[in-house]
């Protein structure tokens, strides 16, 4: 426990980011002394720095305060950070960081993540097919949920696979504007709960087909008495990650689908194809058989579609351009 009045981060202060940087100084002796601790001002400098990203997320996930954060918030981190693009040495940089200042804070080291694990092994261009590409799995996926009383997570998988979201765009986007927006623009423009805030400033228009129809009814029939998206009056979207969805992984894997995100890799691949003429690069071995021309063009409305701003990113989805 921290040296603090707050009751808050351990007792290290009221923020994260301060009691990140206290921790960080009880640890390392403040970093600036003379002798053999004097090394450890720039480790302790890098530290914050790359903590300050976990913070952010945090933040996004509904969390302020160090000691409400659960291994699974560190495990759906260390996935964004492996989708993020970043060089596999920083990526695992930023998952030790968020180790060592954990430990620091809490005293030992019962949450943490393996950076290797997380990303070490990752080229970020996926090579395994995803599940979920043949939709008979995520009907058996969603049946399932609905039957163990989980519809708003089969609300969430039905989105993520027919309109390529995140969990969190379908937990929170507005559902009665995507109505509206799909019967008279056939599309819907998907802003709230984007990454990095990107809905405020790219529209992100996605055809609406039959089957992604259903699926926003689906999500309609799911949401709360009162609400405009998936979640209940005062509840937080991290409350509905920790409660509902969690439970619905289980679901999901009988199903044949490792985890949620793969759903937007099954969009992505089956987009790419109507897109291009031609099937995904991980559906054929890695092997690109649509012409270059008709690949980039793919890529390019795929990477507006799934919400990022680089093109290279779409490669963890449906594989890399091989010639």
């Amino acid at each position: 426990m921290g040296l603090y009045t707050s009751s808050r981060n351990f007792g290290f202060g009221k923020s994260m980011g301060f009691a990140a940087s206290n921790a960080l100084e009880s640890r390392y002796g403040g970093g600036n002394y003379e002798g053999s601790q004097a090394g450890h001002y720039n480790t302790v400098a890098a530290h914050k720095e790359r903590f300050d990203k976990f913070i952010d997320f945090a933040k996004s996930e509904g969390i302020s305060d160090a000691q409400k954060i659960t291994q699974d918030t560190l495990d759906k981190y260390a996935e964004q950070v492996a989708d993020s693009g970043y060089s596999i040495a920083y990526a695992q940089n930023l998952i030790s960081s968020v180790n060592v200042v954990l430990s620091a804070l809490r005293g030992n080291n019962a949450l943490k993540v393996s950076p290797s694990e997380a990303v070490g092994q990752r080229s970020h261009i996926r090579t395994d097919i995803p599940g979920g590409i043949d939709r008979a799995e995520v009907k058996i996926a969603c049946d399932r949920m609905a039957a163990a009383g989980l519809n708003r997570a089969a609300a969430v998988t039905g989105l993520a696979r027919e309109f390529g979201m995140r969990g969190k765009e379908a937990c929170i986007g507005d559902l009665n504007r995507w109505i509206k927006e799909a019967a008279t623009q056939q599309a819907i423009n998907i802003t709230e709960g984007t990454k990095g805030g990107r809905g405020r400033e790219v529209d992100r228009w996605v055809p609406v087909t039959a089957t992604g129809l259903e699926a926003l009814h689906r999500a309609l029939d799911a949401s709360p008495s009162g609400s405009r998206n998936l979640l209940a009056a005062g509840e937080k979207y991290i409350q509905f990650v920790d409660g509902e969805l969690n439970r619905a992984r289980t679901h999901l894997k009988a199903a044949g689908i490792d985890k949620y995100h793969d759903l937007r890799s099954a969009y992505a691949c089956e987009r790419y194809e109507q897109l291009s003429g031609s099937p995904a690069p991980v559906l054929t071995g890695s092997v690109m058989t649509a012409n270059r021309d008709s690949d980039w063009a793919a890529r390019e409305i795929l990477t507006n579609a799934l919400g990022h701003g680089r093109i290279d990113v779409v490669a963890s989805y449906i594989g890399g351009r091989s010639r």
